[in-house]
């Protein structure tokens, strides 16, 4: 706080939001805009030709972000029960947006193979294990420890057999 010119315990935080459900909201909304800004990168580096890098890229940039955001994923499952609208609201732009776009990509490299429902269930099983994999850990709920390498190659292999 004395970085940002505020000085513990004297309010001054409230003197730019009324409420701590506001200073959630504006936390979220910030780590929100970056995330939308660096799935763009995704993009950038998409297009290589080879499906095989394009998911170890993927996989890498999606276990990175989630370490990124541990502290938001933190704020935002230590608040679902108090603020579950505002947390809907996050979830919803955070993992739906990306689900979204990974099950548009999945459906192109596919070739016309699946159809838009099965690229979309595919995706979901993709993400799905990436995020399992880092948010259980995060929250402290499972112990279990896996070679990231290890893991980015076997979901790449996964994805590679369902993608076909």
């Amino acid at each position: 706080m004395p970085a940002a010119g505020l000085t513990p315990g004297a309010g001054g935080l409230y003197h730019h939001f009324r409420t701590k459900e506001e200073v959630l909201t504006a936390g979220i909304e910030r780590h929100l805009a970056r995330l939308d800004a660096l799935r763009d990168i995704r993009r950038l580096l998409t297009g290589l030709g080879d499906l095989r890098s394009e998911l170890t890229i993927t996989a890498r940039y999606a276990l990175a972000e989630l370490d990124r955001e541990s502290e938001l994923l933190r704020i935002l499952a230590t608040e679902a029960r108090m603020r579950p609208q505002l947390v809907q609201s996050a979830v919803d732009q955070l993992f739906d947006a990306t689900a979204t776009e990974f099950a548009a990509w999945v459906g192109e490299q596919a070739g016309g193979r699946l159809t838009p429902a099965k690229a979309k269930v595919v995706a979901t099983i993709g993400l799905g294990a990436l995020i399992s994999s880092r948010v259980l850990a995060i929250l402290g709920l499972t112990s279990i420890s896996v070679d990231e390498q290890a893991l980015v190659d076997t979901w790449s292999d996964m994805m590679i057999a369902l993608i076909g």
